[in-house]
């Protein structure tokens, strides 16, 4: 079982369902509604704990119904949450307008941007027992750079997936074990173009493994020769979380090798969209090993 501790965000996704977009000024009904466990951090954290991991979540939450529900949520899939605190500012909160196929987003990080460096100091018995430490960027950048020294000083593996895109300082790209952008995210990490992507994987032999979508995950193996993986084709119901889902499980079977690792993680990513809800599409291990039985 391998431990995993996820640094990362914790928000409600509010979702309102319309037939057209409001326009500025205009009232208009609404056709349903519904909350769901969300934030890239909460969701990697399921991800890997349905997964057979176990994993302790550091984060922060507001004093308020949303904090208290989402550490219940996270706490029933089995994760610690001893280190996700309480801060001043509200829960973070995604509201999500859907359309048809179209949505508008707004996000507020609330609690999420009270992380602080202190925080990761007060986990520090969580680190030392780590085999994997993965962490996003909705929670403050100093944040997530404290966490990756402490990785570093302790000698774990540091997983970073880069979203929201930013460009990161060669400091955190020093300290990182694996980077897991898609094709614009490592663009913008990196401070180049889209289309030179296989010659920053082969600079960077091991990595970066750099996700494609229904196509898979690229990387480049010892030698700095790229290896694909083709993803698994399914029938799609909604991908969101299906990126969350890819992390959470790299994660938690780092220990197998980046090869077996990215295959199972590319898998439990094509389980995940084959079912509605970010969290709620994410499989079990017996899920996961029945699907790829079935494969072979």
């Amino acid at each position: 079982m391998a431990r995993v501790v996820v640094v990362g965000s914790i928000n409600m996704d509010m979702v309102v369902v319309t037939d057209t977009f409001p326009r500025l000024g205009e009232t208009r009904f609404g056709k349903g509604f519904s909350t769901s466990p969300g934030g890239k951090g909460a969701n990697q954290a399921v991800a890997a704990a349905r997964l057979g991991a176990q994993v302790t979540m550091v984060g922060r939450v507001g004093a308020d119904a949303f904090g208290e529900a989402m550490k219940a949520t996270l706490a029933r899939e089995g994760v610690d949450v001893q280190h996700v605190t309480t801060g001043r500012e509200a829960t973070g909160i995604a509201a999500i307008t859907l359309t048809g196929g179209d949505n508008a987003i707004v996000v507020v990080p609330g609690a999420n941007y009270e992380l602080s460096p202190e925080d990761i100091d007060r986990a520090a018995d969580a680190f030392e027992q780590a085999d994997v430490v993965l962490a996003q960027l909705e929670v403050p950048y100093a944040t997530v750079l404290h966490a990756a020294r402490r990785a570093r000083a302790l000698n774990k593996p540091f997983f970073l997936n880069p979203a929201p895109a930013v460009a990161l300082t060669q400091e955190l790209l020093d300290l990182v074990t694996l980077l897991t952008p898609n094709q614009h995210e490592l663009a913008t990490a990196l401070q180049t173009r889209e289309e030179d992507w296989a010659d920053e994987l082969q600079k960077r032999p091991g990595q970066i493994a750099m996700t494609r979508g229904e196509e898979g995950v690229s990387y480049a193996d010892a030698n700095g020769q790229l290896v694909h993986k083709p993803g698994f084709s399914v029938d799609a119901v909604d991908t969101t979380g299906a990126g969350d889902t890819f992390n959470g499980a790299l994660a938690a079977f780092w220990s197998l090798g980046i090869d077996t690792a990215v295959r199972r993680a590319n898998a439990a990513a094509a389980l995940s969209v084959t079912r509605a809800g970010a969290q709620g599409g994410m499989p079990t291990l017996a899920e996961l090993d029945q699907f790829l039985d079935a494969q072979s």
